[in-house]
């Protein structure tokens, strides 16, 4: 590939990381938040394995942040999510839920709180940069909310703590999950958190400077070189088997977070104000008529991820739809998320699905699939 002429016109962004992934065996890329991502670097499976086992290095900087700064910010990131931030510290990332007026989810970003009234919305695939600068014209709240310049990559895997003390020292090891540090390695401005979109021990480093992109990146897998770092891109078969959801797959704006089994991030009981808070208060008392579910299908391997809505059936009569599928090399299985009806949501129970004209037999299943508790993600270093 000539990365100097790969593209489909300046409307989609390339990432500061670009031609370093190219230049590494990147062979294949999707658009998300308007950005090329990496997504093929020649084997999903041997991507996975190399996570596992050992670490990859990704280009993730799609996750795009909404900066929001002023003498107002704190409540208004409070205004954009039913998580309580009251005691959330400068220092501290929290998984977070952007809702809309009806309840429905715009998106599930993590949220860094950088100073008293600065904070970093770091974003699935969405359009909240637009969502949050609409709802500050009429919120009578002093902010100021724009896209700044950064740019994140995912250094993901149980050997991602040994090339990150190689480039940071001893000391990033005090680091605690969902916590992150500012810092530089030589003279690049960084921010670096305990998090990642992996289910797997992991760091992402928020590169400030967009200019130094191609820098960061050798420095990265110069230091991984002893530990078998690896070019690598987001897994679809770790993310389905930690049960993460990924936005416009998994859930949409006509989503609600009950749906989800996320109840825990909705905090109706306090005297927060945020949008959808009226909605969710009644589905909740209402309850939910679909559920997410795990769900084991019964046929051979599947050869990549669902690139389509698989429709689940009861006796004859569509009940759901399989959102994410794959096949787990290492449980042997192909796994899968779903939504369904309230009323099939049984663990074992059993039901059919169709895959473009086949009919085949599933389960419902617990998930997650592998490390229900996170302990892996969680770990004391």
């Amino acid at each position: 590939m000539n990365n100097k002429d790969f593209g489909f016109g300046t409307q989609i962004r390339k990432s500061p990381y670009f031609d370093s992934t190219v230049k590494w065996g990147a062979t294949g890329f999707s658009v998300y938040n308007h950005m090329y991502i990496p997504r093929d670097f020649g084997d999903p499976e041997q991507n996975f394995w190399n996570l596992i086992n050992d670490a990859i290095l990704c280009d993730v900087a799609v996750e795009r942040q909404v900066e929001i700064t002023g003498s107002d910010a704190s409540k208004f990131a409070q205004l954009l999510t039913p998580r309580d931030l009251s005691k959330m510290k400068v220092g501290q990332c929290k998984y977070v839920l952007i809702t809309n007026n009806e309840g429905g989810l715009l998106n599930d970003p993590v949220l860094l709180k950088l100073a008293e009234n600065k904070f970093w919305f770091s974003l699935g695939d969405s359009d909240i940069l637009l969502w949050a600068q609409g709802v500050a014209i009429n919120s009578g709240l002093d902010v100021k909310i724009i896209e700044p310049d950064v740019s994140p990559l995912q250094l993901q895997g149980p050997k991602s703590i040994d090339v990150m003390k190689k480039l940071f020292g001893e000391s990033i090891s005090s680091l605690k999950y969902y916590w992150f540090i500012e810092t530089q390695l030589q003279d690049i401005p960084l921010v670096v958190s305990r998090t990642g979109w992996s289910s797997e021990l992991g760091y992402e480093i928020y590169l400030k400077d967009g200019y130094k992109g191609n820098e960061l990146w050798d420095l990265i897998m110069k230091a991984g070189k002893e530990f078998n770092l690896q070019p690598g891109h987001t897994s679809s078969i770790r993310r389905i088997e930690g049960g993460m959801l990924s936005y416009h797959a998994d859930a949409d704006i006509h989503t609600n977070p009950f749906e989800l089994g996320l109840d825990r991030l909705i905090e109706l009981e306090n005297d927060n104000h945020f949008i959808g808070k009226e909605a969710l208060i009644k589905i909740k008392k209402e309850g939910v008529k679909r559920k997410q579910i795990g769900v084991i299908i019964n046929c051979e391997p599947l050869k990549g991820p669902n690139t389509t809505f698989w429709p689940l059936i009861k006796n004859d009569k569509i009940v759901g739809k399989v959102t994410s599928a794959v096949y787990s090399p290492r449980l042997q299985k192909n796994i899968a998320l779903a939504m369904i009806d309230i009323s099939e949501t049984d663990i074992n129970n059993s039901i059919q699905v169709k895959i473009n004209e086949q009919i085949v037999n599933a389960i419902v299943a617990p998930k997650p699939f592998y490390d229900p508790n996170k302990k892996i993600t969680a770990t004391k270093l």
